[in-house]
């Protein structure tokens, strides 16, 4: 080994590879609370029972400086220094606590994996005199030993190392510094790191997240480097004022992208805002012949289906053109093929699909014959299971089942979606409604979401009548808590049955600002006082609490409707409308006070007519574990 270059020894294999060494693997979040942050004991003998379970952000350093003290080995042990550019064994001479670093030399014999070939043992050691051969432990990997002496020295590491990658963030130290540190940034971000690996997130709201670290940690940069110039600035000097507006503006975006990344982070912000995601599927718009085609799918084609698709579906009434049909053996490829106003026949069978539909054209999906026959199964990893953006697409007489999905079973994100006759079968959401969308859900049934049935989203237009939504976290949940530029949904409920649903049958998000608005009105009652008083607490306290403990009755009279009494119907429809009303009239309130602050002055708007789009008559609410109607207030 004369070139210094490392060959295929052991010590290759355990050193040159530290990720995959036995103890090198990121913990579950149980065991990095333990090691940094918990009063438990770590190892046999060391003991943390002295020690709080928790630190400020300035503290943090100290924090693990102190918990290293207890479990490194001071000396004696050998690791890969490990960089994007080169692998080189190191041998430990003494630890630095305070500093998290190390004291090393050049391990004997030298052992070196270089991206460049003229980096030699030469560089090596004018590199290391330059860091005073003090270097990071969250750039050493453990070298592996037969006797076991340095196993808790390289799992502490790897906590360590885990910890400054995926927890901290170079600002941590900027924000309040409050003796909570790790329920109010470890906690949430440790929750997400492992919902990521689990596949809890949409794909793209993880993209997402990622760009804003990026976005946030550019301009922290741009912060601190702007910072440090105005520290050497002569204090009168005209560069200094424009350097000042140049600050505040880095500030201000800054603290707009921590407030991004804090409800992604959150795991109950991330479920009541949701992720709205921009679909970008692209319409084809009419095929370039302009011939409609029906679109027939079954797994095998028998004569007497065929005579009876013929009888009853595809044979031309008088006076109507001829169309093509063609077969497919699956429903999805039959999606794929479709161009504006096509037709696509399900013919009965059990499908199972692995893609996401995505219908962007306005086309017809129709179910030939029951729903229980017409079987249409999503397997797979998947954000989605049926994504539209059509203009006027409608579905029916199909049952959908969903498995391993992040997001829900079917989406609008624009233009109209009817479903007609369906069976939905939901493993995470049921079905969002995004602004701007309109959703008609007609004799169907939802059931199995592991959060609400349907989202309704602000700006948005749902109708549902003669439905059963049940067995889901919340049956419906209504999400009024964009600004005043956003209408609220309006929302027809007809004839529905809302029953067995964890939570609430319905829930309003709303700001806690409508509630305070709310005081200064009419509504006097101790029930809304004390609703006040639960959710004025701080910002940050009120992130930690439960879902179950935010979301508080509407007005603490409501019963389970585990009877039929038609007064008790009307009067859970009735406090649906009414909260939905008063939404609306102190958004306009809000309004209308920041525009006469301006002093811009406008008419009056008819409220009434805008509600004329609402309607909420003859829902029977029954055994939903919280009750009929509820509000979250933020």
């Amino acid at each position: 080994m004369a070139d210094g270059s490392l060959t295929g020894s052991g010590l290759e294999a355990a050193a040159m590879a530290p990720e995959r060494t036995g103890w090198a693997v990121e913990q579950e979040p149980a065991s990095l609370e333990k090691g940094l942050f918990q009063d438990e004991d770590s190892c046999s003998d060391c003991s943390y029972r002295d020690k709080p379970a928790d630190c400020k952000a300035s503290e943090v350093q100290e924090f693990t400086a102190e918990f290293l003290e207890k479990v490194l080995e001071p000396s004696g042990w050998r690791a890969v220094w490990h960089t994007n550019v080169f692998k080189v064994l190191v041998e430990v001479t003494d630890v630095d606590f305070a500093a998290l670093k190390a004291v090393v030399r050049l391990a004997e014999p030298y052992l070196c994996d270089s991206q460049v070939s003229t980096f030699t043992m030469e560089c090596m050691k004018e590199l290391l005199d330059l860091k005073e051969h003090r270097l990071p432990l969250q750039e050493l990997w453990v070298v592996f030993n037969d006797s076991g002496v340095f196993d808790q020295t390289a799992l502490a590491i790897e906590h360590v190392r885990f910890f400054y990658q995926n927890i901290w963030r170079s600002w941590d130290e900027e924000e309040e510094d409050e003796y909570d540190y790790f329920v109010r940034c470890v906690e949430p971000r440790l929750r997400l790191h492992y919902d990521i690996l689990e596949d809890r997130v949409p794909s793209g709201l993880i993209v997402d997240y990622r760009n804003l670290l990026s976005q946030c940690e550019e301009s922290y940069r741009k912060f601190l480097n702007l910072r440090s110039s105005l520290s050497n600035c002569n204090s009168d000097s005209e560069q200094e004022n424009i350097s000042m507006v140049e600050g505040l503006k880095l500030y201000s975006e800054m603290e707009q992208l921590k407030q991004k990344l804090k409800l992604i982070e959150n795991p109950l912000l991330r479920y009541v805002f949701g992720y709205q995601k921009n679909s970008n599927i692209q319409a084809k718009g009419v095929r370039p012949s302009g011939q409609k085609i029906t679109h027939v799918v079954s797994s095998t084609m028998m004569a007497g289906l065929l005579r009876s698709l013929l009888t009853d579906r595809l044979c031309p009434e008088p006076g109507e053109e001829e169309r093509e049909i063609q077969f497919h053996s699956d429903p999805l490829s039959a999606i794929n093929a479709c161009f504006e106003g096509d037709t696509v026949i399900v013919c009965p069978g059990h499908y199972v699909v692995h893609g996401t539909f995505s219908i962007a054209d306005s086309i017809e999906l129709e179910g030939y014959g029951l729903p229980d026959d017409i079987v249409i199964e999503k397997r797979g990893k998947g954000d989605t299971f049926v994504d539209c953006t059509g203009a006027d697409i409608k579905i029916s007489g199909i049952k959908f089942v969903q498995h391993d999905a992040v997001e829900g079973i079917l989406i609008v994100h624009r233009g109209k979606t009817t479903l007609e006759n369906c069976v939905l079968q939901c493993e995470t959401t049921g079905v969002t409604v995004r602004t701007s969308a309109e959703f008609l859900m007609k004799n169907s049934d939802l059931y199995g979401a592991k959060g609400a049935g349907i989202e309704i989203y602000p700006g948005s237009r749902c109708t549902l009548s003669d439905n059963g939504i049940h067995h889901c976290k919340e049956g419906i949940l209504i999400k009024d808590f964009l600004d005043e530029h956003y209408d609220i949904p309006k929302i027809s409920m007809v004839n529905n049955i809302i029953h067995n649903n964890e939570g609430y049958g319905v829930v309003l998000v709303k700001p806690t600002i409508f509630s305070d608005l709310q005081e200064n009105a009419e509504d006097g009652t101790e029930e809304n006082k004390a609703l006040k008083i639960q959710t004025s607490g701080e910002p940050d306290v009120a992130e930690r609490v439960d879902l179950e403990e935010l979301i508080q009755c509407a007005t603490g009279k409501m019963e389970l409707y585990a009877r039929t009494d038609p007064s008790e119907q009307v009067e859970g429809n009735c406090e649906i409308v009414n909260e939905l009303i008063a939404a609306s009239t102190q958004k306009g309130q809000i309004k209308k006070k920041r525009l006469s602050e301006l002093g811009i002055t406008q008419a009056d708007d008819n409220l009434m007519s805008q509600e004329m789009f609402v309607g909420i008559v003859g829902n029977q609410f029954k055994w939903n574990g919280k009750g009929s109607f509820g509000t979250f207030l933020f």
